[in-house]
């Protein structure tokens, strides 16, 4: 009907006037007369050849072919907007959202973020800290940061960190632990990972008592209650390297498991962009040469890859 000639000034002053349904206040927003709105979108109905307001003696209603037209156009503007607004003092900027856990998002990524900012000036990184439990689609997230396996359904998936865990506490409480054993008196701070304790005391040959007392659904949260004297977690060293070297917490057995890994994960069905690409680039190679340096100043060989020794990407 229109061929390459859209009427976008009329489509803008539908659009307008369909938010606030008033040609007065549309005026204002678009900086022109109300009369000139009115003449905007009249000349579109009869482009149209349909009604899209009823006009009413206080303002104006949607007719059905209104409301049919101002979903499209609301998206398409909304897109426009956005767009434009990557453009910042002759510069194109570009958006990275990342759902990120709640342990990594404070103990590892936030500290890092001005090296980011600084390699990549031009990306607008977007954090939404979570507690592991999270949505790629339904969230409108480019990258999630979890924390398990690896296996998630639908996902693209690359190995980070495999941290591993052991019993943290205070001075006070782990002045009573001499043996593994030392434990069943004690109150173990539990996640909800269920098998966390199980697994620890089989790896130092014990059997598990049973735990009891408060769930947390996050580490950080488990920690604060162990500085506390709650009782004793099961943590990732690395992750609260400021607390034990401060004394918060201590260490009182050398035993420690994996337990899982941090993994970057994206969807499938989406296209990286190079936003994207920017910041896996940054998070794998930070800590690739992180684990380095850590691997040289305890003299043991440089294996590279993610603090365990290795990077696996892995679809699923």
């Amino acid at each position: 009907m229109f061929g390459s000639h859209l009427p976008f000034s009329a489509l803008h002053a539908f659009e307008s006037s369909a938010r606030h349904l008033s040609f007065t206040r549309a005026g204002l927003e678009l900086r022109v007369t109300q009369a000139a709105v009115s003449h905007q979108v009249k000349s579109l109905e009869e482009m149209l050849g349909v009604k899209l307001f009823r006009r009413l003696p206080r303002g104006l209603a949607l007719t059905d072919e209104g409301l049919a037209l101002v979903p499209v156009l609301t998206e398409t503007f909304g897109r426009i907007r956005a767009a434009l607004d990557q453009f910042t003092d002759g510069q194109f900027r570009e958006a990275v959202t990342v759902g990120v856990v709640g342990t990594f998002a404070t103990r590892w990524l936030l500290p890092r973020l001005p090296s980011f900012q600084a390699a990549h000036p031009r990306v607008d990184l977007r954090i939404y800290t979570n507690n592991n439990r999270v949505d790629l689609a339904g969230e409108g997230l480019d990258f999630a940061i979890r924390f398990g396996d690896g296996s998630w359904h639908g996902t693209f998936a690359v190995e980070l960190l495999a941290p591993p865990q052991s019993p943290l506490c205070t001075p006070e409480i782990a002045k009573r632990l001499r043996q593994p054993e030392d434990l069943c008196r004690e109150v173990l701070l539990r996640s909800y990972r269920v098998d966390e304790w199980d697994r620890w005391f089989a790896a130092v040959g014990r059997e598990c008592p049973q735990a009891r007392g408060i769930v947390f659904d996050s580490s950080i949260g488990i920690a604060e209650a162990a500085a506390h004297g709650a009782g004793v977690a099961l943590l990732p060293i690395a992750m609260f390297a400021r607390e034990l070297g401060s004394g918060t917490l201590v260490q009182p057995f050398a035993q420690d498991i994996t337990l899982g890994s941090y993994w970057l994960t994206s969807l499938k069905s989406k296209s990286p962009t190079s936003a994207m690409r920017a910041f896996q680039e940054w998070l794998t190679t930070t800590i690739a040469n992180q684990s380095e340096g850590t691997a040289a100043a305890a003299g043991a060989p440089v294996t590279g890859g993610a603090a365990s020794g290795r990077r696996a990407a892995r679809r699923t």
